[in-house]
């Protein structure tokens, strides 16, 4: 896998209103207009020059390492709008070596929120580059790996991963931990990275919160959760290699559903939104506890 040295920039052009943008806001309810900061950009029909794309560069060392607004052109919000590149990255456990050390220094980044449990971290610390700064913040409350020697099948394997995406939705530490980091995330400047071990579960539901408060599809958000399955298939890969040899088929074919990701999991979390709140914004406010002035916030860093 090659580490480019330079993230790619992609310079586009669009007109660009506060009133499309405000708009947008609008799509979550009066009260989230009003809370706004949106107000002042520009008047209505002005065109801008919209920031340039920044293409996150891919890290051997760190394989599930991407920026959460796509590639190209960027995943599409509210209003039309494209996510905006260059703002909030997501990775598995960081640990560059000192190549992609490098690259990751040249992002600019200010903060790094770290998902894993204390045995997590003790494991595997993070390697950072100078200047930023880390936060660890927990999601979880027990261990990821749980019971999962019982496990006698890949059934039974697909079920103990989707329950355990149903209760990180309602688990009183899940939301307490969700909560802070997207109000960190909205309130710290400069480009930010947020991970976990494999940076596909707990990474996973923190991307998929930040993409459902632009605007995006669910089909696009289960597509982006998804592709940690084609950046980590070497790792899957030589992972079921090595169980295979010591266990078995059949007992790798168990741990293919843990090591992977399978959209009936990410399914399983917006079901029970949907269930418990009604909605994916009465979630992010009566569930999370989210102040509507965070979310407004959040919705600027990524479409304005």
């Amino acid at each position: 896998m090659t580490n480019p040295v330079h993230h790619k920039r992609f310079p586009r052009i669009r007109a660009t209103t506060t009133l499309a943008l405000t708009g947008a806001l609008m799509l979550a309810g009066p009260a989230l207009a009003d809370a706004s900061p949106l107000a002042g950009l520009g008047s209505s029909g002005s065109v801008t020059t919209e920031p340039e794309r920044i293409e996150a560069p891919r890290l051997a060392s760190v394989n599930n390492f991407r920026d959460i607004a796509g590639t190209g052109a960027g995943y599409v919000g509210f209003g039309g709008l494209h996510v905006n590149s260059g703002v909030f990255y997501r990775a598995n456990a960081l640990t560059p070596d000192p190549a992609d050390l490098g690259t990751l220094d040249s992002l600019g980044l200010t903060a790094v929120y770290d998902l894993r449990t204390d045995q997590e971290i003790a494991a595997k610390p993070d390697v950072l580059p100078n200047g930023v700064r880390y936060t660890r913040i927990q999601v979880l409350a027990a261990d990821p790996s749980g019971d999962i020697a019982g496990l006698r099948s890949p059934e039974e394997a697909r079920t103990y991963v989707q329950d355990g995406y149903r209760s990180t939705v309602n688990d009183a530490t899940s939301r307490s931990g969700y909560r802070q980091l997207l109000t960190e995330l909205a309130d710290t400047a400069g480009p930010q990275v947020f991970h976990c071990t494999a940076g596909k579960d707990r990474t996973g539901w923190a991307t998929a919160l930040l993409l459902g408060i632009a605007g995006v599809p669910r089909e696009t958000i289960t597509a982006d959760y998804l592709l940690s399955n084609d950046y980590s298939a070497d790792t899957i890969r030589a992972t079921l290699d090595q169980i295979t040899a010591a266990k078995g088929p059949e007992a790798a074919e168990i741990y293919r559903q843990l090591i992977g990701v399978d959209a009936s999991y990410l399914e399983a979390s917006f079901a029970e939104v949907d269930a418990n709140y009604g909605s994916f914004d009465r979630y992010l406010v009566d569930g999370l506890g989210l102040s509507m002035s965070t979310v407004a916030k959040l919705r600027v860093k990524l479409l304005a």
